[in-house]
């Protein structure tokens, strides 16, 4: 198929991009894209490739932009229940933390999908991949989280595993046994650790070899905060994660700095998520690193906070910044990539070109697929986004409305109004 006439096309070639580098679309107008066997085969002007290939099947995308699929590197999508209740609470005057420390918050949705069947765990999470879709992710990372238990943290992956074979989209999963200390261990919180440790991520690694045949191991995540777990016991699950093989992630600085960003760089993460409390030796240490800074401005938003991750400080540190939702019942349930820019782009300060590339190759390099998805060049996936809009610029100036025409998927074309089990 040969993709022409789009107004612009974004390439975003090159590579993550760091610090004042971010923004680099590769832009041409006019532009077209060759796809064979669900890959990226050639990238150029219009008239160029239409007469080097006269006879190819053809979709016609004048007017549009092209760019492509957003990547979302930090999701909880797979959960039971919801928080409405919660949401209410704080609106009247109650604090995150202070919701957790009662045993409500996560552990809400903690007894929620202990208590959900494998069916209603699908069918629920079937639904949110299906928006995130629609709205032109095409690429997602999804954590467990929510069982803290070995059988249901288990049954989690079990879920996603499933969906990711009948769905569209790319997963990238993510181990995140240490989210929160259940109840059951709330006296004896060295306890849980003790067991992530010597249990959980033993027989995870076992799991999945079973499992997930052939497959990369996991990510392996940790919740660095008072709340949840300091430093010294993010410390002991990540370099045990480390020890079995496991890459790593971690939630840093969320709503206090504890050092958790320079323990990722020290331990060679994947990328530190969150980053609003961040320090400057923190973001110095990000920055000559290759650890990616994911921000995640729906979380905030979601709390009515005031404080964003403070993007510029990280630029001017050349960090290699990226997006996320962070979609989860508690804080963040939102399924659009396209409200995460342009949240950024009004609370970062990030212009729409920054916004996306950081939603894009970037976001890709969080989840250690930039060699695979993220940008338009020969030799990739062929994800790619038909937008109805003329203008790249669009995306953050407009919000609440969904941009996306067309989904690309492997070379194969989705129509938005028509969902993602059909071809368009």
């Amino acid at each position: 198929m040969l993709i022409h006439s789009a107004a612009q096309l974004l390439t975003l070639t090159g590579g993550p991009q760091r610090g004042r580098s971010l923004g680099q679309l590769g832009l041409i107008e006019d532009g077209a894209v060759l796809i064979r066997d669900e890959k990226i085969m050639l990238v150029g002007k219009t008239a160029d490739l239409r007469a080097a290939y006269p006879q190819e099947p053809t979709l016609d995308a004048f007017g549009c932009v092209v760019m492509p699929g957003f990547v979302d590197p930090h999701t909880h999508v797979i959960w039971g229940g919801d928080r409405a209740k919660e949401f209410e609470r704080r609106l009247e005057g109650a604090r995150y933390l202070d919701i957790l420390a009662a045993g409500e918050g996560i552990n809400a949705t903690v007894r929620a999908t202990r208590a959900a069947g494998m069916e209603a765990l699908i069918a629920q999470t079937r639904s949110r991949l299906f928006r995130m879709f629609s709205h032109g992710t095409t690429t997602v990372e999804a954590k467990t989280g929510y069982g803290l238990q070995t059988a249901t943290e288990l049954r989690l992956f079990k879920a996603l595993l499933a969906l990711e074979e009948e769905s569209r989209l790319d997963l990238a999963f993510t181990f995140l046994g240490a989210h929160a200390i259940p109840p059951e261990f709330q006296e004896n919180p060295q306890g849980y650790v003790d067991l992530v440790c010597d249990t959980m991520l033993p027989i995870l690694r076992q799991w999945w070899e079973v499992h997930a045949p052939g497959r990369l191991l996991p990510f392996v995540d940790v919740f660095c905060e008072n709340s949840a777990f300091d430093l010294a016991r993010s410390r002991q699950v990540l370099t045990r994660a480390q020890e079995l093989g496991f890459p790593l992630k971690i939630h840093a600085d969320e709503f206090e700095n504890l050092g958790g960003a320079s323990l990722a760089v020290e331990l060679g993460a994947v990328s530190a998520d969150h980053l609003v409390k961040t320090s400057a030796a923190d973001i110095a240490a990000l920055g000559a690193s290759e650890t990616v800074a994911v921000s995640l401005p729906c979380t905030p938003f979601g709390l009515a906070e005031h404080d964003y991750t403070p993007a510029h400080q990280f630029l001017d540190a050349g960090c290699i910044l990226a997006l996320a939702t962070d979609c989860n019942p508690g804080t963040a349930w939102n399924e659009s990539m396209q409200f995460v820019i342009a949240l950024a782009c009004r609370a970062m300060q990030l212009t729409p070109a920054q916004a996306i590339a950081a939603s894009t190759i970037n976001a890709a390099q969080a989840i250690r697929m930039a060699d695979k998805v993220g940008s338009i060049e020969p030799g990739k996936q062929a994800d790619l986004l038909v937008l109805s809009v003329p203008d790249y610029r669009h995306l953050g100036y407009r919000f609440g409305t969904n941009l996306v025409r067309q989904v690309i998927k492997k070379g194969r074309v989705y129509s938005v109004d028509v969902g993602y089990y059909r071809t368009a």
